[in-house]
């Protein structure tokens, strides 16, 4: 019978039977925010996505495409949806409840926390972490150099005076200086023209303080027919048209918030309004109409 086996072992091609070609399986994985869910969706693979955050389903919060968003389940983030899935690892964010962020280490879950990127560099970092936790880092690697190209492309022009510029939210809020969207304001031409007049991430710019010392530009990120109505009066004042020196360009709110390949869209759309000034040949409109992202 020894005989026999060793017989048996010595047919086996070596190639099938030495353990380091045995393929590795890579980690299954739930993102419970949309920005991971974003980066998540282009350096795992479809089977490791066990579901993205109930927000990507929405319009109104999704970073992602909606087709390919529809292509993964969807949770809430409760304990009792994640626990059922069974995943490798859990995408959370620094938000996470501490309760929550409790039971799934005492139910031997793995929860990553990522936080908000607040420059594109920070925005890279957590590409890289993420595309390192789900196995390939090189789909990581191949993200950024889509985004520093898009950013490169994007970039104005050698000796361009940058645009002062407010990015108007809804109910009248603009972002600081420290935030995403500044630096990509930076990148692409312009600046923060809030900021540079004491205003901080969330302060209220009001509508009198507007007009009485307006920018060049208003990029105006409020609600829209897709993602619903907010508080988005002031955006649209009447009073606004009074102001002959200032062009206003519509710029989707989905766009401010998440790094990964929302960066893509944000400095390409950033770019066609830079372009589209009158010095630029862009036309004398008051109003630049918003692209489709």
């Amino acid at each position: 019978m020894l005989s026999a086996a060793l017989l048996t072992a010595s047919c086996i091609p070596q190639s099938s039977a030495t353990p380091q070609n045995v393929t590795r399986k890579h980690p299954t994985i739930v993102s419970l925010n949309p920005c991971t869910d974003a980066v998540l969706a282009e350096v795992a693979d479809p089977a490791q996505i066990l579901a993205i955050s109930y927000y990507s389903h929405d319009p109104r919060a999704s970073s992602m495409d909606a087709s390919q968003a529809s292509r993964f389940p969807a949770t809430r983030g409760t304990v009792e949806e994640v626990l059922a899935l069974k995943p490798d690892v859990v995408l959370g964010s620094t938000f996470t409840d501490p309760a929550t962020a409790s039971a799934y280490s005492r139910l031997g879950l793995r929860l990553e926390r990522i936080g908000m990127a607040m420059t594109v560099a920070e925005s890279h970092a957590q590409i890289r972490q993420i595309a390192t936790l789900a196995g390939h880092p090189q789909r990581g690697d191949a993200l950024i150099a889509r985004i520093d190209a898009a950013l490169s492309s994007a970039a104005p022009p050698s000796g361009t005076t940058p645009i002062p510029t407010v990015v108007w939210q809804s109910g009248g809020m603009v972002p600081g200086d420290g935030t995403l969207i500044a630096d990509m304001l930076r990148r692409t031409g312009f600046t923060n023209f809030a900021a540079a007049r004491g205003l901080g991430q969330a302060d209220l710019l009001p509508l009198e303080r507007m007009l009485a010392d307006p920018p060049e530009l208003i990029l105006m990120a409020g609600q829209t027919a897709e993602t619903g109505k907010g508080d988005d009066r002031v955006l649209s004042h009447p009073a606004l048209k009074a102001l002959k020196s200032t062009r206003r360009a519509t710029f989707d709110s989905k766009l401010l918030y998440c790094g990964g390949p929302t960066l893509i869209a944000a400095a390409r759309r950033l770019a066609q309004i830079r372009n589209s000034s009158p010095e630029r040949g862009g036309g004398p409109s008051q109003m630049v109409e918003g692209a489709k992202q």
